[in-house]
């Protein structure tokens, strides 16, 4: 698992503009080389109602980077506990277990991207 905490992450101009008076910035939450080699099995806008949680799972061979929309959540990935703000985002390795709890007393949007290696994401629900 790696975190990417938005508190952290600086804007910068996008590549096709100018950087001295970019029309766009960006926030790079991962680049090529940080990512699985794989085709992008789903990009999902994904909501978790309050006081909710997903059942705890892993992907065969694909990668999931979540993107926090509004929060907070907790992710336990593989028994490790970690906090989200909004903005934060987090990529998830093949085989790792993970699951997403909301705590809150409002509902919480996400996007997530899978990217397969091979198996097409196969789902394992544990």
């Amino acid at each position: 698992m790696r975190v990417i905490r938005a508190s952290e992450q600086s804007f910068v101009a996008a590549a096709h503009e100018d950087p001295r008076n970019p029309g766009v910035l960006k926030r790079v939450l991962a680049k090529r080389d940080e990512l699985l080699d794989g085709r992008v099995q789903m990009v999902n806008w994904a909501r978790l109602p309050a006081r909710s949680s997903f059942r705890a799972h892993y992907h065969e061979d694909m990668e999931e980077i979540f993107v926090v929309l509004n929060g907070p959540v907790e992710m336990v990935v593989d028994d490790t506990k970690c906090a989200l703000l909004p903005g934060d985002a987090i990529v998830i390795a093949p085989r790792e277990v993970h699951t997403m709890t909301n705590n809150g007393d409002a509902d919480v949007d996400y996007v997530v991207i899978g990217i397969a290696g091979g198996l097409n994401g196969k789902t394992v629900v544990v």
